[in-house]
C-alpha cells in the first residue's frame, strides 16, 4: 500500500454489523411466523388466522429484532 493511500473509513465497527445482521435477520424469522394458514377455499373460514404464533410470538419477535437494530446503530466503537 502506497504511503499517500487511505484506508475508506466506515461509518461502524464491524461488530456494529454483525449486530445489526443479527437484527435483520431476528426481523425476517418475526415476518416468516406471520406468514401462512390460508385457505384453498376463500369461503372456508380459517380460525388460524387468530393462534398465539400471529397474534403475540411474530410482532414480538419484529419488535426485539427492531431492538436489536437499534442497538446496534446506537453502540459506540472502541
Amino acid at each position: 500500500m502506497k504511503d499517500n493511500e487511505q484506508k475508506p473509513d466506515f461509518l461502524f465497527d464491524k461488530v456494529n454489523y454483525k449486530i445489526l445482521l443479527i437484527g435483520i435477520v431476528v426481523i425476517g424469522i418475526g415476518f416468516i411466523l406471520m406468514s401462512g394458514g390460508g385457505s384453498n377455499d376463500p369461503k372456508v373460514w380459517n380460525d388460524a388466522v387468530f393462534n398465539f404464533q400471529r397474534i403475540r410470538l411474530a410482532p414480538t419477535v419484529v419488535l426485539i429484532g427492531f431492538g436489536i437494530t437499534i442497538y446496534s446503530i446506537f453502540k459506540k466503537s472502541k
